[in-house]
């Protein structure tokens, strides 16, 4: 680990930092807390693949639906107006509105043919936005003069890869520019991801195989074609395959570094209460 110690952490005039875990279990709630308090850069991963690897993607798709109304097509055509995106750190819903969902397109949902073609893109962008950290812990002191850096990750890093191979190139990369932390969630905080995504379901990225089995065994557990597919329900019956798919993935992970929980995490009210929990953490895995 790039702390071996409770006493390096201490000390180190440098402190670089990556989470990871289930969406919603205060990543970037903790990012945002301890760069508010000064000296630490936030740098996040949804950020930069919205902005820096899909932002062309999802502009495109949205000039794409632009040329469909006769008003719109002429003034682009002309060049008088302009389509962008307005992503921020707390808004990045360009980013899943461009995955979208799979399944009948009168119900929003896209063909699965263009549903994986979109996953890929965002599989690519994940991983050069994520081997992007080593530019920007660099351009974070030497530019703007932050001592501190955190690496604030999506849900779906774990996805990308392989925490069982030592030799994993980007968990090579990561746990040596940082300290992963992983901010673990018990049971609870399971069931409640759960019952907030059924409320209001959101696109996802899934990894390849798992995308393809859970298709696959959807398809055959309710007797219907890839047109007839409901995107909602798809995503929602999928949403708690995908938590209970990633849950070894990050504890596989966290070997790599150390853990704290999400409820730990929400109790960090400054600076000072994080450096001990991470402290305390490195001493627990010592």
């Amino acid at each position: 680990m790039l702390y071996t110690s409770a006493r390096d952490w201490r000390e180190a005039q440098h402190k670089r930092v990556l989470f990871f875990g289930m969406s919603g279990l205060g990543k970037t709630h903790i990012s945002q807390m301890l760069r508010d308090s000064g000296g630490w850069f936030h740098y996040s991963i949804d950020y930069r693949i919205g902005t820096r690897y899909m932002g062309e993607y999802i502009a495109d798709n949205a000039k794409a639906e632009a040329m469909k109304v006769p008003f719109l097509r002429d003034l682009l055509l002309s060049d008088s107006i302009y389509i962008g995106t307005n992503i921020s750190f707390a808004n990045l819903t360009p980013v899943a509105a461009y995955l979208g969902k799979p399944g009948a397109v009168q119900k929003g949902g896209l063909a699965m043919d263009e549903y994986r073609r979109r996953q890929e893109q965002f599989r690519l962008a994940e991983i050069h936005a994520l081997l992007d950290t080593e530019y920007f812990i660099d351009r974070a002191q030497r530019l703007y003069g932050y001592p501190n850096f955190i690496c604030d990750t999506g849900g779906s890093i774990c996805e990308w890869v392989d925490a069982d191979d030592p030799d994993d190139p980007i968990m090579t990369e990561l746990s040596r520019r940082t300290l992963m932390i992983w901010i673990k969630g018990d049971e609870a905080h399971t069931q409640s991801l759960i019952r907030r995504f059924d409320k209001a379901p959101k696109p996802m990225s899934y990894q390849p195989d798992f995308l393809t089995r859970s298709w696959e065994q959807y398809l055959a557990r309710n007797a219907c074609a890839e047109g007839d597919v409901d995107p909602d329900d798809f995503i929602r019956w999928t949403y708690a395959q995908a938590l209970a798919h990633r849950q070894p993935r990050y504890q596989a992970m966290a070997r790599w570094g150390v853990t704290v929980t999400a409820d730990q995490i929400a109790a960090v009210r400054d600076t000072a209460d994080f450096n001990t929990l991470i402290e305390n953490a490195i001493s627990d895995r010592a």
